[in-house]
């Protein structure tokens, strides 16, 4: 192994370095400038160069830039003072491994150090270049392969598509690729997030409006259908649609005509409807808040896209392919995943799915110290410590999870959605502890299967829901009114349930 270089100005500081190493039995050569050390590197190079920031004749980040045009991939720490940020910003944009914060303690040198050897001596290993072409969708795991057959199938069709699945999914990457084989494929494409919208603008974004139609509609205005003239119209969050706008949408669906609001003449809309939800739409559909014969217009086809965790054999080939896109992306050298790392983010139940697996890959890019993640280089929150005994809200395994409960009909028990779960710094939702009566719930749950009971989904939907209308009505004292309002449900919804569920007095 190549001896370490050490430059700093400093003596005190080689002579401590230089002793510290030797103990751990590895080799060292020192140079008191950067000029020296610039030189050697025309004939020789060290396994890991590590250098301070400031010193007479020129920085430790004009040696880093030398470095870099020398020795690519040559592990280079920088050592810099302890309130000095610009220059640890700086020492990072160059592409140094780490900085160390003078004064500093030698152990954790030593071991920083340590750490940087082992990445030099991985760099020896090839990276899989393959993952840098890889197509947009990824998985191995048969219901991924499920989907991409139902795609190729879907090819010459123009079919009405449901896509039920989780949040964070990829449910619009499928409508993408189910508008790219298609005859539409050279039309638009025209994605809407109706639940993004709200619902007194939502009406003028699907179908437009006309001039003075409304207090500041000052000139005709397309919506997404006509945009979406001969092509794809993706609806996300379909499930989420008010209720009085559904019965448009069913109008164009059944007719293929529109009006602009404001507008006396029809359209004729040629275009092919793509919708999603992470809603159990048939729940929806007996708690009257979605049409029945809306979801029959839209369920023509449906496709069901797996959660994460159900493919959890396609979480390493997706960590590698978002390394790759987010160093693509922020122009740097892309990170590897240690074997280990990779089987431990597989056991993960990953409660976002693959858009929060992504969100940690850009996390790592960004700040993990090494080329080489391990286990320890992965969020807090994420490491063995935190997770052990702990479980992402929603579940993994055999666990009720996140958003849609099923596909067979049921309402949904919902666990906690990504989106209310807490950050960590790259925005990925962490762990959360399971509360006492989830893991109640999963009790009841694995005595239900392990008797065999029909229908579980229904029974344990049945009682969850009669459990929260009791409580609710022993909260407001029989007042029906009040409850539904605490429970943000409608009076008439409150009023059909508790005869449903023989809750009257």
């Amino acid at each position: 192994m190549k001896p370490i270089w050490i430059v700093d100005d400093d003596q005190s500081i080689r002579w401590v370095l230089e002793k510290a190493l030797a103990r751990e039995n590895f080799a060292t050569r020192s140079f008191a400038n950067v000029r020296e050390a610039s030189a050697a590197l025309d004939h020789d190079s060290p396994q890991v160069l590590v250098s301070d920031i400031r010193m007479p004749g020129g920085s430790g980040l004009e040696l880093l830039q030398t470095v870099r045009d020398k020795v690519p991939g040559l592990p280079v720490i920088i050592m810099t003072a302890f309130s000095d940020l610009d220059s640890a910003v700086a020492a990072f944009q160059g592409g140094a491994f780490e900085y160390l914060a003078k004064p500093f303690d030698v152990d954790k040198a030593v071991e920083l150090i340590r750490r940087a050897v082992d990445e030099s001596m991985r760099g020896e290993q090839t990276w899989d270049e393959r993952v840098a072409d890889a197509p947009e969708m990824l998985g191995q795991a048969p219901a991924m392969q499920d989907m991409f057959r139902a795609i190729g199938r879907l090819s010459h069709s123009a079919a009405t598509v449901l896509i039920t699945g989780e949040s964070g999914t990829g449910k619009e990457l499928v409508a993408r690729a189910l508008h790219r084989h298609s005859p539409r494929a050279n039309g638009p494409f025209i994605a809407l997030n109706t639940a993004a919208i709200p619902k007194d603008l939502l009406e003028s974004e699907l179908f437009g409006h006309e001039r003075g139609a409304f207090t500041g509609a000052q000139a005709m205005r397309q919506g997404r259908f006509e945009q979406a003239e001969n092509g794809t119209l993706f609806l996300d969050e379909i499930g989420d649609m008010p209720f009085d706008l559904q019965t448009r949408l069913l109008r164009v669906l059944s007719d293929g005509q529109f009006y602009r609001v404001g507008g006396h003449n029809p359209l004729r809309a040629n275009v092919r409807v793509i919708a999603a939800t992470h809603q159990n739409l048939e729940s929806r559909v007996r708690q009257g808040l979605f049409r029945e014969d809306l979801y029959h217009r839209l369920n023509v086809i449906r496709l069901r896209l797996p959660a994460l965790r159900e493919r959890s054999e396609d979480i390493p080939l997706l960590t590698r392919h978002f390394l790759q896109k987010s160093a693509r992306d922020l122009g740097v050298e892309p990170k590897r995943v240690s074997e280990e790392a990779l089987a431990y983010l597989a056991s993960l139940p990953f409660p976002g799915n693959v858009r929060q697996l992504e969100n940690l890959a850009n996390w790592l890019t960004v700040m993990a110290p090494a080329q080489t993640i391990e286990i320890k280089d992965l969020p807090p929150d994420l490491g063995p410590a935190q997770a052990g005994g702990t479980e992402f809200a929603g579940g993994g395994g055999g666990a009720l999870g996140t958003g849609e409960a099923g596909l067979a009909g049921g309402a949904p028990v919902s666990g906690t959605s990504a989106s209310a779960l807490p950050a960590t710094p790259g925005g990925m939702p962490v762990a959360t502890p399971v509360s006492a009566w989830e893991g109640g719930l999963r009790t009841e749950v694995a005595r239900m299967l392990r008797e065999n009971a029909a229908d579980v989904m229904d029974e344990l939907a049945r009682r969850f829901e009669a459990a929260v209308i009791r409580e609710a009505l022993d909260f407001t004292r029989g007042r029906k009114v009040e409850a539904a309002e605490r429970l943000g449900i409608g009076r008439n919804t409150i009023t059909r349930k508790i005869q449903e569920l023989n809750l009257e007095p």
